[in-house]
């Protein structure tokens, strides 16, 4: 899979598979990406390399252990590194080429998801992270 930012200043390539993919609903999330959600999948580190354009990141520290890289020239959100899970990569899934068959496993932190959005497909949908304490599971509709 290749991906890349809207000005192509930076790609990147992920070789495998994808981990788990989710639909983001948390309030940083929509921010960050101006939408309802973020559609994002977890990698291993190893299996990622910058293409071109590494110098032309910057890095923004969403919360005390999440770390955002975006390219600084048109914004685009590219990773997220997290300071709990150094192996870990989260990446969002608009900006990438060459996936093929993806399926959404569930809609996290749909607590907080906006108000003018209805969640209308059968995906499961949790106010956390699946199979973690806080996540509450909800009704679909």
């Amino acid at each position: 899979m290749h991906g890349k930012c809207l000005c192509e200043a930076v790609e990147y390539t992920i070789e495998g598979k994808l981990g788990p993919v989710y639909n983001c609903h948390c309030s940083k999330c929509r921010r960050w990406h101006a939408a309802a959600f973020r559609t994002r999948a977890s990698i291993n580190k190893q299996q990622f390399a910058w293409v071109k354009g590494a110098d032309n990141l910057s890095a923004y520290k969403s919360s005390d252990y999440v770390t955002k890289f975006f390219c600084k020239t048109c914004g685009s959100p590219l990773i997220s590194t997290y300071d709990n899970k150094p192996d870990i990569l989260g990446i969002p899934l608009g900006g990438i080429e060459g996936i093929d068959d993806i399926q959404v496993q569930a809609h996290i932190f749909v607590g907080s998801k906006a108000s003018w959005h209805e969640i209308t497909d059968s995906v499961p949908q949790y106010d956390g992270w699946p199979g973690s304490e806080e996540a509450v599971r909800q009704t679909n509709q």
